[in-house]
């Protein structure tokens, strides 16, 4: 059985909201540009688990940043006027997190949203697909990632048991990145509905940071929709 049917999230997962302002630890002598702006869009991270390193890169890109339990509500997430709203990596079997998948599909269209890891495995379940539990899980910083839109090749990192299944997702989602190894779906998107997850981590930390800019790409979704 393993970790199939275990709601592991909930274990992990803060039970109250907190503010996140802290960036990366930066280097004197390489310093990293981030963006200054004293009316920072407010972004909610919805807590399955968060690395802090995908926090740590939500400020960087310029946002002021609120974490949240998986229990939140949507009309709160909609009335906290928040630009946008992060699907958090985390641990266990997506399809046990309780109330995510109604959460999300609530959400869907209604603000930008970037899934990460078990993020886009529980958007992939609330836009109506299935997840499956992979023979092999896809742990390290070394696996090679298609983004069709480019035909670039990405490494990432990636830490999962689980994956969207490709077959069982409706025709309007569309496939942004599959993996080299395995074919499995690494990617999805609604692009009308401002709508992005992908399976690995591009916060890295550790690991490469070849698709970093899905962040910066969220930050303008994010900007457009508030100006």
């Amino acid at each position: 059985r393993g970790t199939d049917g275990l709601d592991l999230a909930r274990e992990v997962a803060c039970s109250q909201g907190y503010d996140w302002n802290e960036g990366p630890w930066i280097s004197p002598s390489h310093p990293i540009a981030s963006a200054e702006d004293d009316n920072r869009p407010a972004v909610a991270v919805i807590d399955f688990g968060v690395k802090r390193s995908i926090l740590r890169r939500l400020v960087i890109e310029g946002f002021s940043v609120r974490v949240l339990p998986p229990d939140t509500s949507a009309d709160e997430l909609i009335t906290g006027d928040y630009a946008g709203v992060v699907l958090s990596n985390g641990p266990g079997d997506p399809s046990a997190v309780a109330g995510a998948c109604s959460l999300i599909a609530d959400l869907v269209g209604r603000v930008p949203i970037l899934g990460i890891c078990m993020g886009c495995q529980l958007l992939g379940l609330a836009l109506g697909g299935r997840t499956v539990k992979l023979p092999f899980g896809h742990h390290g910083g070394n696996h090679p990632v298609r983004e069709l839109a480019t035909g670039h090749v990405l490494v990432t990192s990636q830490n999962h048991n689980y994956a969207v299944e490709e077959s069982s997702l409706p025709r309007e989602v569309e496939v942004t990145h599959i993996n080299l190894t395995d074919g499995t779906l690494e990617g999805l998107s609604l692009p009308k509905a401002g709508v992005e997850a992908v399976q690995f981590h591009p916060e890295a930390s550790p690991g490469p940071n070849d698709s970093i800019e899905l962040f910066t790409r969220f930050a303008e979704r994010c900007r457009e929709g508030t100006s």
